[in-house]
């Protein structure tokens, strides 16, 4: 090669350097803009910058693959470091594997095949609530366990009323740790010793944990009188609790395409032993492929308006990221309900 050529070569480089560093910055500054993203001085608008290219890669180079079941998004999380990201989004025990492993030893729920619809949403029946959003705070467990409770209520009263998180971040301090984690377990076990549990909107939510209200605490809008688990690493058996009722699942939340997930039917790789809580609110299938629809706790900005499809039959039986391990219903409705659903046959998507 002359040298004429190489300095062509050379500036041409140059240039589509310069070019590419000018898109990515424009880029970021209409991310930053949709996103209400204002940093306190030039050097963290850097330093995030740098973060945001090098997720801007992350994405690029997984979308052009072309044979996943899944894309990946510059979502509100496309300023954090992987670190970042699991150090401030997750929240299940960090003890929770051997807890779980623990409470397997004891009867879990058995359901009666009485057959399940090929599909459930339980949106579509008004028995979910809106998307929330955990912000900077480690409490998947309090969304995961608020959510179950609220659908079960709509099923049996037919009232869908919104809980509050933030009693239990405040007010369940025996086993649970607020923004540093915890377990579902624990929450309904907190709500039964309560007698109940206030709404969200009377004691709403903080993203941070703060004094127990003890006259909010003494407000029992909402109570259960039993949880149990679903038989572990049993997909046959989580289908039919959830063509029940709403169920809380642990997943592994930490994968770096877990954080970026913008739509379609999420399909790992990912590790199997659990760090984030979720609610599944019902599953269907699309091209041949089966899913879970699970609830995140994310904001509306993350995944399909707050959700994921993850994959179901994925062929280990704890199922993609985990899911089929540490499943919970609330127990002592579950026969009514699937009573009440096979009389019924109306839960059908």
């Amino acid at each position: 090669m002359s040298k004429l050529s190489l300095l062509l070569l050379l500036l041409f480089t140059l240039h589509f350097s310069h070019h590419l560093s000018e898109s990515s910055s424009d880029l970021f500054d209409s991310w930053c803009k949709k996103h209400g993203k204002i940093y306190p001085s030039e050097q963290e608008r850097q330093h995030r910058l740098k973060i945001f290219e090098d997720n801007l890669e992350f994405v690029n180079h997984h979308n052009s693959l072309g044979n996943s079941t899944y894309t990946l998004a510059l979502n509100a999380f496309a300023d954090l470091t992987h670190h970042e990201f699991r150090s401030s989004k997750l929240g299940l025990s960090n003890s929770a594997n051997d807890f779980i492993r623990l409470k397997h030893s004891e009867n879990p729920v058995q359901f009666p095949d009485l057959g399940v619809p090929d599909s459930v949403d339980w949106r579509n029946q008004g028995a979910v609530t809106n998307v929330k959003d955990q912000g900077n705070c480690g409490a998947c467990w309090a969304f995961s366990a608020t959510g179950a409770i609220e659908s079960v209520n709509k099923i049996v009263s037919g009232s869908l009323v919104s809980l509050s998180e933030q009693e239990l971040i405040d007010c369940d301090r025996s086993y649970n740790e607020g923004c540093d984690g915890g377990l579902m377990d624990y929450a309904y076990q907190f709500v039964i010793d309560n007698h109940g549990i206030d709404t969200e909107k009377d004691y709403p939510y903080q993203a941070k944990q703060k004094s127990c209200n003890r006259n909010k605490l003494a407000r029992h809008v909402v109570t259960i009188d039993g949880y149990a688990d679903v038989p572990p690493n049993n997909e046959k058996e989580l289908l039919k609790a959830v063509a029940a009722q709403p169920v809380s699942v642990g997943i592994c939340g930490s994968e770096r395409a877990f954080q970026l997930y913008s739509k379609g039917i999420f399909s790992g790789p990912c590790s199997t032993s659990v760090d984030h809580a979720v609610l599944i609110v019902g599953y269907g299938s699309e091209n041949g492929v089966n899913y879970w629809i699970v609830k995140n706790s994310w904001g509306t900005s993350w995944g399909m308006n707050g959700y994921v499809h993850m994959q179901r039959n994925s062929g280990d039986k704890s199922g993609i990221c985990g899911i089929n391990y540490a499943a919970k219903i609330i127990s002592t409705v579950v026969l009514m309900i699937i009573q009440y659903v096979i009389h019924k046959g109306i839960f059908v998507s």
